[in-house]
């Protein structure tokens, strides 16, 4: 099967470079859509803050009373009253607090669980063009680590950034209440602190989305080499595979790097402003004192208020780096949310009825996307109940051709019917549930036996998935496992031999009872007496069933009721074995050659 190109990790580009703008911050917007069903826990966090926010505001105004009153009367039961109620606002405070972060923390963890589970609902309904076109550690890096990163963006950050919203405001206001000139000059140097955010903010985007696509390409890494552990330990390439790992490791540790010295310098600079704004106030909040425009309690304060207001403006400066981490996540978790399902049912779709297994194919083209075409104007009837068998040299389109029946692909020209069904027509489960597939690479989910076996029927009995092995010729060597049926199969399988995992998927299908088989070389890679008992297996699988046989071994399929021979995505020969044999033709030419390895092999 000609496999499409696969694409590499995404690097940043000139959209990454682009200022925030309405139509980025609508991805954001689009995140809080989420947060709509759970909008009176909302409700209720956004008023305990902003209940715990005014209290902590009316904090400054009952010190310049202290001050200015207890102070200067030497009054003791006022300076009680006034502490019993400090204790009062500070307490009363911790319980708005924690039920605004309580509320906030519960609709944020909802909301990325929504998330993740609409993510991975919209993976498994995509196409498998989509999958060939991406390495799975890029898919899984998406939904993990930048779930992660948004994650902040809708709890903690938005929490922050409502409260430091509010108490900037709130602060600003009494500041301007306590001394309007003294306040207009501190305000003067805002525009610069903003400046200076929007300008390192950006630079903290390109950074985070640097590190993203990096781990990227290091989950990428994981992925390969311990799906391909075999390969790497057959080769003895553990330190190559260490030094690709490390290096890719490296490089997400300098962009992370790169993040942290303008995370590094950005705080320290907005905070060193804001800092100098209250030595400011210090000299110009006492010469008001000393012209009496101004009570020695009302500068402490208005001291308070100015500590209170320059906190948001520098943790502002941390959010908006963050805020900018998660723009970039967002992005692309919609981007993969937008990326349209290419096998979709019809609008008109209707269930396929119980078929008995008549399969057609009406002139049918079909090509990956590229120029080249992988089937030319195939045509075949196959009648309920037979074997085909289809043999032809590698990259004939033979898998590509079985691939076609359950819609995994859909044609570019002609169509396919069973029973007189046009399988476009047709919804794709009713379709998928009457296909059985046993591909040459067995995957086997890390589970039991007896939960792999079951997944062709999940509402099996113990008796109907000891039947279905009994079958596969399985029972015997499940049984003589310590955990018999409960036995786990490891990560694919690992833990059993090539044959017995072949078995186990041939009990699974034999469980999901399809009338349409396809048999992708699934003995291609058995030694002999493993084959000779999946060989019984299939012979008990492809009973009463239609049946798609692709094998290179041309042995196992002579005795097929129908051989197919393509060459370059076309239908050169049909017929029987013998009748093939007796024409000379590319099949004639296979056999020779597979008869003189099998030869060899023998020899040996």
């Amino acid at each position: 099967m000609i496999r499409p190109r696969r694409t590499q990790s995404p690097e940043p580009n000139d959209t990454d470079r682009v200022p925030i703008t309405r139509k980025r911050l609508g991805g954001y917007r689009r995140l809080l859509y989420y947060v709509r069903p759970y909008r009176a826990r909302m409700l209720v966090a956004l008023i305990s803050l902003s209940l715990g926010t005014l209290l902590g505001l009316t904090m400054p105004l009952i010190i310049r009373s202290v001050v200015d009153v207890v102070f200067i009367e030497q009054s003791l039961p006022l300076l009680n009253l006034y502490t019993l109620l400090l204790a009062l606002i500070f307490f009363t405070q911790a319980v708005f607090s924690f039920i605004n972060r309580y509320n906030m923390g519960y609709t944020g963890e909802r909301v990325v669980a929504d998330i993740r589970q609409q993510i991975y609902r919209h993976l498994v309904s995509l196409s498998l063009r989509f999958f060939a076109d991406r390495r799975t550690g890029e898919i899984v890096s998406r939904v993990t680590n930048d779930v992660t990163t948004l994650q902040a963006a809708v709890t903690d950050n938005l929490v922050t950034l409502l409260q430091q919203s509010l108490t900037l405001v709130g602060g600003i206001v009494f500041l301007f209440w306590l001394d309007w000139r003294l306040t207009g000059i501190i305000l003067l140097g805002v525009p610069i602190v903003t400046l200076t955010m929007v300008y390192l903010g950006r630079k903290i985007r390109l950074a985070a989305t640097d590190v993203q696509d990096r781990l990227a390409e290091a989950s990428a890494t994981i992925e390969e080499s311990v799906g391909g552990i075999r390969i790497v330990k057959s080769f003895a390439r553990e330190a190559y595979e260490i030094t690709r790992f490390n290096t890719q490791i490296e490089q997400t540790f300098e962009a992370a790097l790169r993040r942290v010295k303008i995370s590094a310098f950005l705080a320290p600079i907005i905070g060193f402003m804001a800092f100098m704004s209250i030595t400011i106030t210090i000299w110009f909040g006492g010469f008001e004192v000393i012209q009496g425009r101004l009570s020695p309690g009302g500068l402490v304060a208005y001291l308070i208020y100015t500590m209170l207001v320059a906190g948001p403006i520098a943790a502002f400066s941390t959010l908006y780096g963050q805020f900018q981490a998660a723009l970039g996540a967002i992005e692309r978790l919609f981007s993969l949310l937008d990326t349209p399902a290419e096998i979709t049912d019809d609008p008109d779709a209707a269930p396929l009825p119980d078929i008995i297994g008549q399969v057609t194919f009406h002139n049918v083209s079909f090509d990956y996307g590229s120029a080249i075409p992988v089937l030319h104007q195939v045509s075949l009837e196959v009648p309920p109940g037979r074997v085909i068998a289809l043999v032809g040299p590698s990259g004939a389109g033979k898998t590509t051709l079985v691939n076609l029946i359950p819609r995994f692909y859909d044609v570019s020209d002609g169509c396919i019917t069973i029973d007189g069904h046009d399988i476009r027509r047709v919804t794709n489960l009713s379709l998928r549930q009457q296909i059985g597939i046993v591909p040459q690479e067995t995957i086997l989910f890390s589970d039991t036996i007896r939960e792999n076996i079951r997944y062709g029927k999940l509402d099996a009995t113990q008796a109907e998935i000891e039947a279905a092995a009994q079958a596969a010729n399985a029972h015997n060597f499940i049984s003589a496992m310590p955990q018999g049926y409960e036995t786990l199969v490891g990560e694919r399988g690992i833990k059993l031999s090539g044959g017995q995992r072949q078995r186990v998927a041939i009990a699974r299908a034999i469980l999901k009872d399809p009338r349409i088989l396809i048999l992708d070389e699934a003995t291609s890679s058995l030694d002999s007496e493993s084959e000779q008992l999946v060989q019984e297996a299939l012979e008990h699988l492809m009973h009463s069933r239609t049946t798609f046989v692709i094998a290179h071994r041309l042995s196992t399929i002579k005795n097929a009721d129908w051989i197919v021979v393509l060459d370059q995505g076309r239908i050169v020969e049909q017929g029987a074995h013998d009748n093939l044999l007796k024409d000379g033709g590319l099949y004639h030419k296979l056999h020779t050659m597979q008869f003189k390895l099998d030869l060899e092999e023998s020899s040996y």
